[in-house]
C-alpha cells in the first residue's frame, strides 16, 4: 500500500536577492566558527536530507566534501537466506531447551536453524562531491557554517581579501534533487573544481561542457559481476553559472570568471529503475525539471515543504544564560561534557529536540516512488562502502526508536515509510514462515535490509533467534491509525498486517505449563547463567522457550487487532476475533521475580549483564502500555524496580539505551529522573554535531529519536487512553516553559504553558471527533458545573461544546481554580 503527503507549498518568490545567513538562534541553529576536520566525518558534517537524497557538508575553505548519499545504495541483491534445516530442528530445540540442556540446546540452534550466509545486505554510500576553491586558509575571516533545524538547510560564509564567499545547500522534496548556491560579493572573482570520489566500485567517472548546463557523472555497482544482479547506480551534478568559463578533463569540471554557481544532484539505482536508460532517463527527468525552475525556486518549495512539517510543533524551555546562548554549538557541547550537565544551557535541550524533528524530516518521506525506506541506523547518512553494523533495519528497538518521535511531534507522515518496509518484507517473511515454522502468517527476525530478508541474521548467540520483529513493527502500524484515524488505511492496510501477524502466533506458540509460548527465543540481547542441574551449569546462555518479553509484545499486538476489528464494526462472533480473544487468555502474564522486578525470562535466572544496555523485558512500560501506571499500578511498580536495578548496574551504556531510560523514566512520571538521563546523554553521547554515538564514538541516530521522544513524553503522554498532560514534568530544572502542537492518540492536537513548575493553560484540539479524557499532572481533580470531571468529552469535528462545558474547578485545597472553555474544535485548559 502506498500513501502520499502532498505538501503545501508557500506562495513562490520569482527572484531573491544574494544569499545572507540568518541570524543564529541557540535554540535552532547548529553553528561553527571553523570547517568540519577532514577525517572526522561524524563530529563536523552537517546533515540535510529529502527523505531519499542526502548529504553531509563539511563546509572547507581550500576544498569542501560533500558526501552524498541515495537510500537504496546498498551492498548486493537480494539473497535467499532461509535455513533449510531448521524446520526438522525446531522440536529437537524445544525439547533440548525444555528438558534443561541449555548450552547444547543454544549450540544445536546455531548450527541447524541459521543459514550458512549469516549476513544481510549492508546500507553504503554514493561518494563525495570534492570542490576546489583554493582559498587560503591563512586568509579566512568571519568564518561560520550553519545547519537550520526548522527549515532544513544549511550553509557557509567566510570572507578572504575582502571578498564574501556564501554557499547555500537545499535538499528539496518537492524536486527530488539536492541543490547548492556559492556565490561571490565581488563579480567573477569564483573559481572552482568540481569531480566525484568513491573508495571502490565505481564503474565511470565523466565530466561534460557541452550539453545547457555543464556537469559532472558518477556510475557505480555493488560490487558483484553483473551475472549476479547488482545493485546499479548513477549520479550527475548539473552546474548553472552566468558568465563562468567552463572546461573539462578526466571527469573534473573547471569554471572560473563565476559570481553565482548553482548545483542540482540527482542519483538513482536499478533498485527502483530496472535498467541503465531508465536510471538515465529519470535523472535526466528530474534534473531538467529543476533547471527550468530554477534555483530560486527550488528553495522556496524545498523550505515552504520542510517548514510545513516542521513548524507544526515547537518546545520553549527558557533561555539559556549570555555566557552559553552565544557560543558555538561545539563550545557548548564541550562546556556540558565538562559541567555533566546542561546547567545554563537549556536551549541546548530545545536544539536537540529541533534537530531530531528535523533528522526525521531529512531521512524518511513518502515520496512519489513505489517503494520508501525508512531511516536506517545511521538515517540515511553515511559515509562508507559498508556502514556501521551494516546501517540495516535493526528490528529489536532500534528502527522502532527512530519513530517513537513521529506521532507525539506531529510527523507521523515521516512513519509512511515503514509501510512501504513492511510491503517489501511481507512475502519474504510468509515465505519463511512456512519454511522455517510451518506456519501462516508472517515472521520478521531481528534485522531487515533493504530487500525485506527477514531470516535470522549474523548467527549470533544472544540476537539471531528472535522471531518478534513483525509484531513489534506491527505496532507501529497501528499506532498511525491512533494518530490519524484514518479507517481506510485500516481496514485496507493495517488490519490485515495485523491478523496475519497475530495468525504466525497462534500456530508458531506451544503449549507449556497451561500456557502458549514462544520457543526458541531471547530476550534482546541479553544472557543469564545456566542454573545448577541444568547443562552446562554456570555457562551464560540466552536462547530459551517462553521468554516474558514476546508475551508483552504479542498482548499489544492482540489488543491492537481487537481494538481495530472494533474500530471497524467487526462483529466479536468473527473467526479473527474470536481466534485473537481465546489467545489473548493463553499468553502467560507478567512474571514477577524474587526482588520484585519484572521477570526477564521464564524463570528467575541470574543475569550475566545485570546492567545490560537492552531495557527488553520492560517493553510493557515503554514503548508498550501493558505496565502504565494507569492500567496496572502493580506492574508499574514491578518494572520500576527492574529500571532501577538494571540504572545501579550501569544500564545506559550507549546512547541509544541511555534515551530509552528517558522514555521509561518519563512512562514512570519521574520526571526528575528522566531529566538526569537527559543531562547524562548530553555529558557523555552526542558529537559535535549533535549526533548520537554509540558510546561515545561511532554515529547510530535512533538515540536522536529517543532523546526527542522522551523530551515530548515528559510533556504528553496518550498511550493509555487519556490526553496526559504534564505528566512527568521536571519542574526543579525546567520551572517554565511551553509546547505547541504535540500530537496525541485520538488525534488531538496539543498545545500547553506551564509555570513554576505547574501547568497554566493547554488548548486541547480534536481534528477527527472522539472520545476525550484529559488528565493534569499526576491526576489533578477537577469539577464541572459543579460535578467532578470522570466521564470525559464527545468531540466532533467542528463541533461546539460551549453548552456542554461552561467552567472547571479544581479542589480548593490545591489553592488555585481550573477553568476550562470550550470553542468549536478547542478545549482550552487556563489555570
Amino acid at each position: 500500500m502506498k500513501l502520499h503527503h502532498i505538501p503545501l507549498l508557500a506562495p513562490l518568490l520569482s527572484s531573491r536577492p544574494t544569499f545572507a545567513s540568518p541570524d543564529l538562534s541557540a535554540s535552532r541553529h547548529l553553528w561553527y566558527t571553523s570547517p568540519a576536520p577532514a577525517t572526522d566525518w561524524e563530529n563536523g558534517a552537517l546533515p540535510i536530507g529529502n527523505g531519499r537524497l542526502a548529504a553531509t557538508i563539511y563546509g572547507g575553505v581550500r576544498a569542501e566534501v560533500i558526501t552524498l548519499n541515495e537510500n537504496t545504495i546498498w551492498s548486493g541483491p537480494f539473497q535467499e537466506r532461509t535455513p533449510e534445516n531448521a524446520l526438522a530442528a525446531l522440536p529437537i530445540a524445544r525439547e533440548l531447551l525444555l528438558n534443561g540442556s541449555i548450552t547444547e540446546a543454544g549450540e544445536f540452534i546455531q548450527r541447524e536453524m541459521m543459514h550458512e550466509i549469516d549476513s544481510m545486505r549492508a546500507y553504503s554510500y554514493f561518494g563525495n562531491l570534492e570542490l576546489g576553491f583554493g582559498h587560503d586558509e591563512a586568509k579566512v575571516e568571519g568564518y561560520r557554517r550553519w545547519l537550520d533545524t526548522r527549515k532544513g538547510d544549511a550553509g557557509v560564509e567566510y570572507v578572504v581579501e575582502g571578498v564574501k564567499y556564501t554557499r547555500e545547500y537545499i535538499a528539496s522534496f518537492p524536486a527530488g534533487v539536492l541543490a547548492a548556491r556559492f556565490t561571490a560579493s565581488e563579480k567573477g572573482a569564483l573559481t572552482l573544481n568540481a569531480t566525484f570520489c568513491r573508495v571502490s566500485d565505481a564503474t565511470s567517472l565523466q565530466a561534460s561542457v557541452s550539453d545547457r548546463a555543464p556537469w559532472i557523472r558518477l556510475s557505480g555497482t555493488s560490487g558483484q559481476p553483473a551475472e549476479e544482479y547488482p545493485i546499479v547506480f548513477s549520479g550527475q551534478a548539473s552546474f548553472v553559472a552566468e558568465g563562468a568559463l567552463f572546461t573539462s578533463s578526466n571527469g573534473t569540471l573547471t569554471l572560473v570568471n563565476a559570481t553565482t554557481v548553482d548545483i542540482f544532484f540527482d542519483a538513482e539505482t536499478n533498485y527502483r529503475y530496472p535498467s541503465q536508460e531508465a536510471i538515465d532517463a529519470e535523472i535526466a527527468h528530474k534534473l531538467t525539471d529543476a533547471l527550468n525552475k530554477g534555483y530560486d525556486r527550488i528553495r522556496d518549495e524545498a523550505l515552504a515543504d520542510s517548514s510545513s512539517l516542521l513548524d507544526r510543533a515547537s518546545i520553549d524551555f527558557g533561555i539559556s544564560t549570555d555566557e552559553t546562548s552565544d557560543l558555538a554549538t561545539d563550545e557548548r557541547i564541550a562546556l556540558v561534557r565538562s559541567a555533566g550537565g546542561l546547567d545554563g544551557d537549556l536551549e541546548l535541550a530545545t536544539l536537540a529536540w529541533n534537530y531530531g524533528r528535523h533528522l526525521l524530516v531529512a531521512s524518511s518521506r513518502n515520496t512519489t516512488e513505489a517503494i520508501d525506506l525508512p531511516a536506517n541506523l545511521q538515517g540515511i547518512w553515511n559515509n562508507q562502502t559498508t556502514a556501521a553494523w551494516g546501517g540495516k533495519y535493526t528490528i529489536n528497538i532500534n528502527t522502532e526508536m527512530n519513530y517513537w518521535p513521529a506521532g507525539p511531534t506531529n510527523l507521523i507522515e515521516t512513519q509512511e515509510p515503514l509501510f512501504d518496509l513492511f510491503a517489501v518484507a511481507y512475502p519474504r517473511g510468509q515465505k519463511l514462515a512456512r519454511d522455517m515454522y510451518n506456519c501462516s502468517g508472517v515472521v520478521f527476525h531481528h534485522n531487515l535490509d533493504v530487500w525485506g530478508d527477514p531470516a535470522p541474521v549474523d548467527n549470533y548467540t544472544s540476537s539471531s533467534m528472535w522471531p518478534m520483529g513483525a509484531a513489534w513493527l506491527a505496532t507501529h502500524l497501528y499506532d498511525q491509525y491512533r494518530f490519524t484515524g484514518d479507517k481506510a488505511l485500516l481496514a485496507d492496510t493495517i488490519y490485515p498486517y495485523l491478523v496475519d501477524v497475530a495468525k504466525f502466533y497462534q500456530c508458531y506458540t506451544f503449549e507449556h505449563e497451561g500456557y502458549k509460548v514462544t520457543g526458541p527465543s531471547l530476550s534482546p540481547e541479553n544472557t543469564f547463567i545456566i542454573p545448577e542441574n541444568w547443562t552446562v551449569a554456570g555457562n551464560k546462555a540466552a536462547m530459551d522457550v517462553a521468554i516474558p518479553m514476546d508475551d508483552q509484545i504479542i498482548w499489544e499486538v492482540l489488543h491492537n487487532l481487537l481494538d481495530a476489528a472494533s474500530e471497524l464494526g467487526i462483529a466479536d462472533d468473527d473467526h479473527t476475533v474470536s481466534a485473537a480473544k481465546s489467545f489473548l487468555h493463553k499468553i502467560h502474564p507478567p512474571r514477577i521475580g524474587f526482588q520484585g522486578q519484572i521477570q526477564e525470562w521464564r524463570l528467575d535466572y541470574e543475569s550475566s549483564a545485570p546492567g545490560h544496555r537492552h531495557l527488553s523485558p520492560l517493553f510493557g512500560l515503554h514503548p508498550g502500555g501493558q505496565f502504565s501506571p494507569l492500567v496496572n499500578s502493580t506492574l508499574s511498580a514491578a518494572a520500576e524496580v527492574l529500571l532501577e536495578d538494571r540504572l545501579s548496574h550501569g544500564s545506559g551504556s550507549t546512547g541509544w539505551s541511555n534515551a530509552w531510560f528517558i522514555n521509561q523514566y518519563a512512562r514512570l512520571y519521574r520526571g526528575d529522573d528522566a531529566w538526569a538521563q537527559i543531562e547524562k546523554w548530553f555529558s557523555l553521547y552526542p558529537t559535535n554535531t549533535l549526533w548520537n554515538t554509540d558510546d561515545g564514538a561511532t554515529f547510530q541516530i535512533d538515540g536522536n529519536f529517543g532523546v526527542v521522544s522522551g523530551i515530548t513524553e515528559m510533556l504528553l503522554q496518550s498511550h493509555a487512553g487519556v490526553v496526559h498532560l504534564l505528566p512527568a514534568l521536571p519542574a526543579v530544572a525546567v520551572p517554565r516553559g511551553s509546547a505547541r502542537g504535540l500530537m496525541a492518540r485520538g488525534g488531538f492536537t496539543v498545545d500547553i504553558d506551564w509555570e513554576d513548575g505547574r501547568l497554566r493553560t493547554a488548548v486541547i484540539r480534536s481534528l477527527a471527533g472522539g472520545a476525550l479524557r484529559v488528565r493534569v499532572h499526576d491526576g489533578v481533580e477537577f469539577f464541572v458545573d459543579g460535578e467532578k470531571y470522570e466521564k470525559g468529552l464527545e468531540t466532533e469535528e467542528g463541533g461546539d461544546f460551549s453548552d456542554w462545558l461552561r467552567h472547571v474547578r479544581v479542589l480548593p485545597a490545591l489553592g488555585y481554580q481550573l477553568r476550562l472553555t470550550s470553542y468549536i474544535r478547542d478545549h482550552i485548559l487556563s489555570l
